[in-house]
């Protein structure tokens, strides 16, 4: 089946969750007028469609090949990333001053959607460098920026993250790859880096790579990491990629799924000549590594949704084609189309239904983070208590979908043919990378809870409680995350127990987040539908969902109290050993 874009979907939560119009009524956002909008929206969704989404199962099927010439992609990769360069896609967002076109990020995760639904191991080319444009834009300096933003931003170049290191895993404090000063103002940069995505291909000119390491005489753990920019050809006298830089990639991973995506060991300074720059004062790394962490981890929670889409619309497809039984209590013998069974029905309108909130949350998180650069203080604090919940839910929300899909398709879903099992295995990673689901939780309840003085915290859980009129279940999922903020806060629960806590707290805030956002729709979609304006097709779809989610998905969260508010005894009742009884 083909993919089709949810393009009224997009425009209908950038109106009513994140606010674009809004956003265009400042200076800075001025270009963001609908007509722009729908035509990006429409555009983004024609190339996702026509070019990337063809080539899922191939790069499923054949994935990246590390060769003796590096790592080459399967074929048609590289004509649809030129096609996606010279549309222009990658500088919607990008800084209008070095050739972006500077419009909200929010728009821009609509496109990354789109490409993503296509194919999701493919996009992760350029969210990475979206991560690498915000740390140099944010961090670097003005000769860094006017050298390697411009092609970053269109994507001629693509960018990198190098965090992570065999011996440290998600403890960044323990890395030990090494920079040491050199006569020309550079560092040379020595060490090696494991799981860094898109470390190498054959798609971009040039790969910028962001490295973080550690100096001379730095303090030890997080205090001493500085981070480098490390092309993977130095630069020549124009500007353009040149000399090779000592960089190189020695393995890639054989993972579950996402096998387009290249996942690298990368080595630097097998030759004591890998040339790096530093990024921002030194033992500054863990501040532009959180620039680039929180950029990605938004992106990623939107793999979620990506994934949630595309599996839900093959989901809905086989079970609008596949006869089988006949509906109970129909009075006809004649088997029908499975969608017609309760049970699938069930599952097909909680697919719709996470997808949708998913989307919401992401979506509404983005318009938060493009309110922040407008000088909103109170948007730049929410939108870092939302943070944790758009990665976090977003993507467990699509692993549960993927899961879903798998079983509506029967046993044919756990056959590679139909292509459900392909959206399980992909969107599994990620509630791992770019910080796990659990540090994600645990960075809600140890740094967001007191963010401005738990202000931030109190000014969420009242707009849920005031948009929970007429909503029953919202209203006691609202309380329920008051009550659990209340003792995570008290005396009582010591760090253990706030860690302990911190997952299912993190669900519960995130599904009331996700309902408070749902019934902002369901409430829009019912007047347009009364009034007759719009699709009724889709608004009717809207209602549906949002009643679901409301009815069914809200009140499942509330149950989480008990977990939420448990102490952390019983984790450590037992000793490590009685653990492999």
């Amino acid at each position: 089946m083909s993919f089709v874009p949810p393009v009224t979907e997009q425009r209908f939560v950038l109106e009513h969750i994140a606010n674009i119009a809004g956003l265009a009524e400042s200076e800075r956002f001025a270009e963001a007028s609908a007509d722009m909008v729908d035509a990006i929206l429409d555009g983004a969704g024609q190339l996702a469609a026509g070019e990337w989404a063809p080539l899922n199962r191939v790069g499923d099927e054949l994935g990246a090949k590390l060769t003796d010439q590096g790592v080459v992609m399967p074929d048609g990769f590289r004509e649809a990333y030129r096609a996606y360069v010279e549309g222009g896609w990658g500088t919607i967002a990008a800084p209008a001053d070095f050739g972006g076109q500077g419009m909200p990020f929010s728009l821009a995760a609509a496109i990354l959607e789109s490409l993503g639904s296509a194919n999701m191991a493919f996009s992760l080319c350029p969210m990475l460098s979206v991560g690498a444009i915000e740390a140099l834009t944010h961090h670097g300096s003005s000769e860094q920026q006017a050298a390697y933003l411009p092609k970053l931003s269109t994507g001629e170049w693509s960018g990198t993250m190098n965090l992570t290191e065999p011996q440290a895993g998600s403890d960044v404090g323990a890395l030990k790859t090494k920079a040491e000063p050199a006569s020309d103002g550079s560092w040379r940069i020595k060490g090696q880096k494991i799981y860094i995505t898109f470390g190498e291909h054959d798609l971009a000119d040039n790969i910028i790579h962001l490295v973080l390491a550690r100096t001379q005489g730095a303090p030890e753990g997080t205090k001493g990491i500085s981070l480098f920019l490390v092309p993977r050809y130095r630069l020549d006298d124009n500007g353009a990629p040149g000399a090779a830089n000592d960089v190189r990639c020695v393995s890639m991973e054989h993972k579950l799924g996402i096998h387009a995506s290249p996942t690298c060991t990368m080595s630097f300074g097998d030759n004591d000549d890998c040339h790096g720059w530093l990024i921002g004062p030194e033992n500054g790394g863990m501040r532009a590594m959180f620039t680039m962490m929180n950029n990605a981890r938004l992106n990623v929670g939107l793999q979620g949704v990506q994934i949630g889409e595309r599996a839900t619309q093959r989901a809905v497809h086989f079970a609008r084609e596949r006869i089988q039984s006949a509906r109970a209590g129909s009075g006809s013998r004649e088997p029908v189309a499975i969608v017609g069974h309760p049970d699938v029905r069930r599952m097909l309108l909680r697919m719709k239904s996470l997808t949708m909130a998913g989307r919401a949350l992401v979506y509404y998180a983005a318009g938060q983070v493009d309110a922040a650069t407008l000088g909103d203080e109170a948007a730049k604090a929410r939108s870092e208590v939302l943070t944790p919940l758009a990665k976090a839910y977003g993507t467990d929300a699509g692993c549960e979908i993927a899961d879903l899909g798998v079983q509506v398709h029967g046993g044919m879903g756990f056959v590679e043919e139909t292509g459900a099992a392909q959206y399980f295995r992909d969107i599994r990673i990620a509630p791992i990378y770019e910080g796990t689901n659990g540090i994600q939780a645990a960075d809600l309840v140890g740094r967001k809870l007191g963010l401005a003085g738990g202000d931030a915290m109190r000014s969420l859980l009242s707009d849920i409680a005031n948009g929970a009129e007429g909503e029953p279940h919202l209203a006691a999922l609202a309380a329920d995350c008051e009550a659990v903020v209340h003792w995570l806060a008290s005396g009582e629960a010591d760090v253990d127990d706030r860690l302990a806590a911190s997952y299912p707290f993190l669900t519960m805030l995130s599904v009331a987040t996700c309902g408070w956002l749902m019934a902002r729709q369901n409430r829009i979609a019912q007047a347009q539908l009364d009034t007759g304006e719009g699709d009724s097709d889709f608004l009717k779809m809207k209602i549906a969902a949002a009643r679901f989610y409301l009815d069914q998905i809200v009140p499942e969260a509330s149950g989480l109290k008990a977990a939420a508010t448990a102490k952390a005894d019983i984790l450590y009742s037992v000793d490590e050993e009685t653990f492999a009884a």
